[in-house]
């Protein structure tokens, strides 16, 4: 994890993600190995959602729930990574891949792992591309000399909360009849909102570097 730009978080500032992060620096848990885990919740909430699309309901209800838990329990480890790095003092020379690295092949398991469950996968691989590539314009801004751009609407957490929410709701389609339905919304959602953001990062980039050299 490293230490530079950081995505700016209320949960950061509350009193039990302090307390946690700082029983965390306590121990022998690198911050590194906290990004690690991270892709390894989101392999288990894309795996969780794959299997929902073939199961009965109960089983179902069940996976579907699982995903997302473990959704959340990703956050929390990108939570986690950067406040035992720094607040924690643990930072380490190869944490700027650490940084990156799990979230891409996080929201790419995630996404695919929708797709694939609910009969989509072409629309899950195109969230997970265009989830990618908020990212990668956000780095192309560094490497440019802008600051790093972490808005949305579809930045990661709101990427996130968005399909925590479609499998808790995916959970109770029977109710009316349906079945994947809100699953397959939401990745229209991340798909278009994140293609936007990408857009919208990258318009604000160009801006600021010909404000930085005074181009028309």
């Amino acid at each position: 994890m490293e230490t530079g730009e950081r995505r700016p978080l209320a949960s950061r500032n509350t009193r039990w993600a302090q307390t946690t992060a700082r029983h965390m620096a306590a121990m022998s848990i690198t911050p590194n190995a906290i990004s690690q885990a991270s892709m390894v919740m989101a392999a288990f909430a894309g795996i969780a959602f794959w299997c929902a699309g073939g199961r009965d309901e109960v089983a179902r209800i069940l996976l579907l729930l699982a995903a997302a838990l473990f959704c959340q329990l990703r956050l929390l480890c990108n939570l986690f990574d950067g406040m035992v790095a720094v607040e924690g003092g643990k930072a380490q020379a190869d944490g700027p891949f650490w940084n990156e690295f799990p979230d891409r092949a996080a929201d790419i398991m995630i996404f695919a792992g929708i797709g694939y469950g609910i009969g989509q996968p072409g629309l899950g691989w195109a969230a997970a591309c265009f989830a990618v590539l908020t990212a990668y314009v956000r780095e192309l801004g560094r490497g440019n000399g802008t600051p790093g751009d972490f808005g949305g609407p579809m930045a990661k957490q709101h990427r996130m909360a968005a399909v925590t929410l479609a499998g808790l709701l995916s959970a109770i389609e029977p109710l009316w009849s349906g079945r994947n339905e809100v699953l397959a919304a939401a990745l229209w959602i991340v798909a278009v909102g994140a293609a936007f953001t990408a857009m919208r990062r990258g318009h604000r980039q160009v801006n600021l570097l010909r404000a930085k050299n005074r181009l028309p």
